[in-house]
């Protein structure tokens, strides 16, 4: 894996002078992207799949390697710093000087960042059903609080408040101090995956797994706007407070632009866009001058789109890895490798930024062996050597059962003949040339 590079450039290069009607790429991720954010210089923090985050000056990225498996969620931190949370159920602190320390651990993955207006405290969402509250300057944890259910976001509400959005349907207030007990805001019957909230206006958007868009009284907790469509799931959010913009990406594919009333017409749906062929939108987030969305999701690819031109571009995200060819064009070995192994192996040879190890040359390696990846402990001296009869049980199986404690997700292939062919696929895909 590529060394840590500098993070000097947060505090002193911008990202470049992209002008505000131009579409636009950020590419060099191995995997989805998870996680996106945007400092007011304009540069641009994403979180892969592919364990690693990244900053932007321009079109160049920075890599920031130190997580173990795939990082879900991204956000500046003032004075040059970047947080960063993932499935490795950690969080780190980067500093300008390129250093990183791990800000602490949750018992779950995290899905969720927040920092608070002053910059001085970080709440942190996780599956683990907790939410962590933190120092940012003496790097040390606050508190946790037991919320009973996955927590999937958090967002700060001024100093003293503390959003969050659980798997169970619920939002709550929560004191980050610890003086006062959690106060339930929502209950809607399905899980909440993203909030965004405006203190000075006093409202509260959330977006969840069945497709509700709802604006609360943050008071109150009476409904303001409902924004639902027949899209599902939604999974990101962000908002630009200066313009008044609130996107909103789902399942579907499609970017939803609502103006919240800050400069204009209040609460109405001001574009909806399909910026994928295929879903989902993953990722958000809103240039320093609100006339760029920075939109990530499936490919491995960043997209940002004009928000004036929102409707005049053909989708272009979500495009399907297949080759050059249709999934049903492909012989059945091909397409098992492309929906069970291409998003985190490459099959070439030499330095890849995805998830996984290449598999070039995989027949008759020994497991954990490649030099340059960073494995998984529970590799470390594995007695499994690659070959038709191993492959074949780390699908029947499963890797968690197969290899438990591996970075590999939980997946398997149950036809035995789905397996056969896979193996016959990669047996010729990864032989070295001659």
């Amino acid at each position: 894996m590529r060394l840590l590079a500098s993070l000097s450039l947060v505090a002193s290069v911008c990202a470049g002078s992209i002008p505000a009607q131009e579409f636009t790429t950020l590419k060099g991720h191995g995997g989805p992207i998870m996680g996106l954010d945007a400092a007011p210089s304009g540069q641009v923090a994403s979180a892969s799949f592919d364990n690693s985050a990244a900053l932007w000056a321009g079109r160049l990225p920075q890599w920031l390697e130190g997580h173990d498996a795939a990082v879900t969620a991204v956000s500046f931190a003032g004075a040059g710093r970047l947080v960063t949370g993932g499935d490795d159920f950690a969080l780190r602190l980067w500093m300008p000087d390129g250093t990183s320390q791990v800000l602490g651990l949750h018992k779950g993955k995290v899905r969720g960042l927040a920092v608070s207006p002053d910059g001085q405290m970080l709440a942190s969402a996780s599956w683990d059903g907790s939410v962590g509250i933190w120092s940012l300057e003496t790097g040390s944890l606050q508190r946790m609080i037991d919320l009973g259910s996955g927590v999937n976001d958090v967002a700060y509400g001024g100093e003293s408040m503390v959003f969050a959005a659980t798997m169970d349907g619920r939002i709550l207030g929560i004191d980050p101090a610890g003086k006062s007990a959690p106060r339930p805001m929502v209950e809607q019957g399905f899980s909440v995956n993203r909030l965004v909230v405006d203190a000075e206006a006093g409202w509260l958007a959330y977006g969840a797994v069945d497709g509700a868009t709802r604006v609360i009284d943050l008071e109150t907790a009476a409904e303001v706007a409902d924004f639902t469509l027949d899209r599902r799931p939604v999974l990101a959010m962000d908002y630009h407070a200066a313009t008044g913009q609130l996107a909103v990406g789902d399942g579907h594919g499609y970017i939803m632009m609502i103006a919240t009333g800050n400069t204009g017409e209040r609460w109405r749906i001001a574009r909806d866009f399909r910026a994928a062929r295929k879903g989902p939108i993953w990722a958000l987030a809103f240039s320093p001058d609100g006339d760029i969305v920075w939109a990530g999701g499936l490919d491995d690819v960043i997209y940002g789109w004009p928000v004036a031109l929102m409707g005049t571009f053909d989708p272009a995200m979500g495009q399907e890895h297949s080759f050059l060819r249709p999934a049903d064009s492909m012989p059945n070995g091909e397409r098992q490798f492309m929906r069970k192994c291409s998003i985190c192996h490459a099959l070439t040879e030499g330095e890849s930024r995805k998830a996984g190890p290449t598999l070039y040359a995989l027949f008759g390696r020994r497991a954990g062996s490649l030099p340059g990846y960073r494995y998984s402990p529970v590799l470390d001296g594995s007695d499994i050597i690659w070959n038709d009869e191993t492959i074949d049980a780390l699908f029947d199986l499963g890797p968690d059962h197969y290899i438990p404690g591996s970075k590999m997700p939980m997946q398997r292939i149950t036809a035995a003949e789905d397996r056969r062919d896979l193996v016959a696929f990669l047996k010729h895909a990864t032989q070295p040339e001659k």
